[in-house]
């Protein structure tokens, strides 16, 4: 089960379609507890696919554009962990967009997931967010929809 408020589902929808047509992406900080993960920020970040990142990435999907692929830059992800670890929390998830997609991952998505995130997923058509869920990955590498809780 992942928790997070209002507050936090709006600033992942309203990034989701101020970039639309393209994927969004963000970083999810929060703490882990045995009920499950607790959001306290949500951090809208660039979604830095280009060619460059693509190389890091083989499948047959390095070509496409931003339109259907994401990726955070590293030096982004590593500054935020520490900047995190520095609040006494925890990168626990990322959220991204599928632009004219369902909120359902992509091979591509769970070919790149880490074990322990929660993977928040809306579904942005015709430039509106709409059908928002999360996902975690099981012990054999498969996602699993996650339980959403709003919190006040």
């Amino acid at each position: 089960m992942i928790k997070l408020s209002q507050e936090h589902l709006q600033t992942i929808r309203s990034h989701a379609e101020s970039t639309y047509p393209d994927e969004c992406c963000g970083i999810i900080l929060g703490y882990l507890a045995n009920e499950g993960k607790t959001v306290v920020e949500v951090m809208p970040t660039e979604n830095a696919w280009n060619t460059e990142a693509a190389a890091e990435f083989p499948s047959e999907r390095t070509t496409e554009s931003k339109r259907r692929q994401y990726t955070i830059a590293p030096e982004i992800m590593l500054k935020t962990q520490r900047e995190a670890r520095d609040r006494s929390l925890n990168i626990i998830g990322i959220f991204h967009s599928h632009p004219d997609n369902p909120a359902i991952p992509s091979e591509c998505d769970r070919l790149y997931a880490w074990q322990g995130y929660s993977y928040i997923i809306v579904s942005v058509q015709n430039g509106k967010a709409g059908e928002l869920k999360s996902w975690s990955l099981d012990d054999i590498h498969q996602f699993q929809i996650e339980e959403i809780e709003n919190i006040k």
